[in-house]
């Protein structure tokens, strides 16, 4: 698994065909406060469940807040055969303070 920072995933926003799949693994009221458009909320807990909504050729971009529970999730995937792995450095917290300021931090 790499990590990809706030801004190398925005730049990839406008290069990447097909676009890497952005996979919010937050709680629901988490994904309800602040989230990045047109991400997949699949809380942690649930991914075990929802492998299956996973496409294991597609890069999928793991999304928390800090980048802990992201991780954690990206290893179980490749564990579970996903090749194309990345966890957002830092986070939902880092993505706002880098790109999207007017989003509301907690």
């Amino acid at each position: 698994m790499r990590d990809i920072s706030p801004s190398e995933l925005q730049s990839s926003f406008e290069t990447a065909n097909p676009k890497p799949l952005l996979l919010d693994v937050r709680e629901p009221q988490e994904y309800a406060h602040c989230h990045i458009e047109g991400s997949l909320h699949i809380p942690m807990n649930d991914i075990p469940s929802r492998l299956a909504e996973l496409d294991r050729e597609r890069e999928i971009v793991v999304i928390c807040q800090h980048g802990m529970r992201s991780r954690m999730v990206g290893d179980y995937l490749e564990r579970r055969g996903f090749g194309k792995i990345v966890n957002l450095r830092g986070g939902i917290d880092a993505w706002v303070l880098e790109i999207e300021p007017s989003m509301p931090r907690y």
